[in-house]
C-alpha cells in the first residue's frame, strides 16, 4: 500500500478528528508509515471540522491529500466540498441519516450508511464516525478490526476506556454495511 488517503469531513464535535486519529493509530498499530492532519474553523462546536490521514508502506512526503482514496462525510456539505477531491474508482461513505442526497460523481463508489442512527442506538452521537471507520476499513482493507481496538487503548484517555466495547461495537455495525 502506497500513500492511501482518507478525509474525515463534517461539523466540529461529530468526532471527526478523533476518529481521524484512531485510524491513523490502528494503521501504525499494522506497521504503516501515518500522517494524521487536522483542520478546523474557529468555533468549539458546530464549525466545519475535517481532517486527512495518509497510510503508507513508505516515508510519506505530504500529509496534504489532493487526490483522497477515501472521504467519509458527516454533513451535505462536506460532501459537496469533498466530492471533487475523490480519485476515480474511490470510495465515498457518507451519513445518510444526515445526508438527504448523494454525490453528483458516477465514478466514484458511495455507500450510505445511517451512522447517526446507529450512533443514537448505541447512546452517544460521537459513535456516528466510528461506525463509519468500521465500514471503511471492512471495504478497503486499511487496517483490521484488532489494531483498532488496540488504537482506543492509545486515543482514548484512560478514563474513557469503559466506552471502548461501544466503540468496538459501533465499528463492527458499520462493517456490516461493507458487506
Amino acid at each position: 500500500m502506497i500513500d492511501f488517503s482518507i478525509i474525515f469531513a463534517g461539523f466540529g464535535g461529530q468526532g471527526i478528528l478523533s476518529a481521524g486519529k484512531m485510524a491513523a493509530e490502528a494503521a501504525l498499530y499494522e506497521g504503516k508509515e501515518v500522517s494524521w492532519f487536522p483542520s478546523y474553523g474557529p468555533e468549539m462546536r458546530g464549525g466545519t471540522a475535517n481532517c486527512s490521514v495518509v497510510i503508507s508502506d513508505e516515508p510519506i512526503g505530504s500529509p496534504v491529500v489532493n487526490d483522497a482514496d477515501v472521504v467519509i462525510c458527516l454533513n451535505q456539505p462536506s460532501m459537496e466540498k469533498f466530492e471533487k477531491q475523490l480519485k476515480p474508482g474511490a470510495l465515498m461513505i457518507l451519513d445518510s441519516s444526515l445526508i438527504n442526497v448523494r454525490p453528483e460523481r458516477t465514478d466514484i463508489k458511495v455507500i450510505a450508511m445511517p451512522a447517526s442512527d446507529i450512533a443514537s442506538d448505541l447512546g452517544k452521537m460521537l459513535f456516528a464516525p466510528i461506525s463509519m471507520l468500521g465500514c471503511m476499513a471492512t471495504e478497503t482493507g486499511c487496517f483490521s478490526r484488532d489494531s483498532f481496538e488496540k488504537s482506543l487503548y492509545e486515543v482514548l484517555p484512560e478514563r474513557k476506556h469503559k466506552l471502548i466495547p461501544t466503540n468496538v461495537a459501533a465499528f463492527d455495525k458499520g462493517a456490516e454495511y461493507a458487506k
